[in-house]
């Protein structure tokens, strides 16, 4: 064999392992180019599940935050209209002390009532029957009744409170 025979049988050979090297390399890259796109549809499918739990878990949450404020709302409609009612009875009450529509008065303990300087009611004009009464100034009267108005509001306030914290804890 001559040398230039030698060189042209090694140049072929050269070339041969080149174009086998670019063949397996494309096969290769068919290969996991494949396996790339199937794991890319899987990693896809997973991201899609993944939204699709998330997005309904969320609108849960709305729906159950939407049903806390109705009844929120609701609540605290009802609490408003508790004691919108209990200052009109209460404005009602001092109305009719201011004008002496109505009068308080309290029972006489029989015992105590020897040394005391409240004058006792007429017993002619009285519902009560058998207990000495005493009427309460108009002044004093009006105080007793701001009082329990002011009693009135707070225990109003306590159950709202306490029908928000049920509310929101359930």
């Amino acid at each position: 064999m001559t040398p230039t025979s030698m060189k042209l049988a090694l140049v072929g050979v050269l070339a041969l392992l080149l174009l086998t090297a670019v063949g397996v390399w494309k096969v290769q890259d068919w290969r996991y180019g494949k396996q790339l796109a199937e794991q890319a549809g899987l990693h896809q499918g997973d991201l899609t599940s993944i939204s699709d739990a998330a997005a309904a878990q969320v609108r849960a949450d709305q729906d159950k935050r939407l049903a806390l404020e109705q009844r929120l709302a609701a609540s605290d409609q009802s609490h408003h209209e508790t004691l919108t009612n209990a200052q009109k009875d209460q404005a009602r009450l001092r109305d009719r002390l201011a004008t002496s529509d109505l009068r308080l008065s309290v029972i006489l303990d029989q015992g105590s009532a020897g040394g005391c300087s409240v004058p006792a009611a007429t017993g002619a004009g009285g519902v009560v029957h058998g207990a000495d009464r005493a009427e309460l100034d108009p002044a004093h009267a009006q105080r007793i009744v701001a009082i329990t108005d002011e009693g009135d509001r707070g225990l109003i306030a306590l159950a709202a409170c306490q029908a928000y914290v049920r509310a929101v804890t359930h």
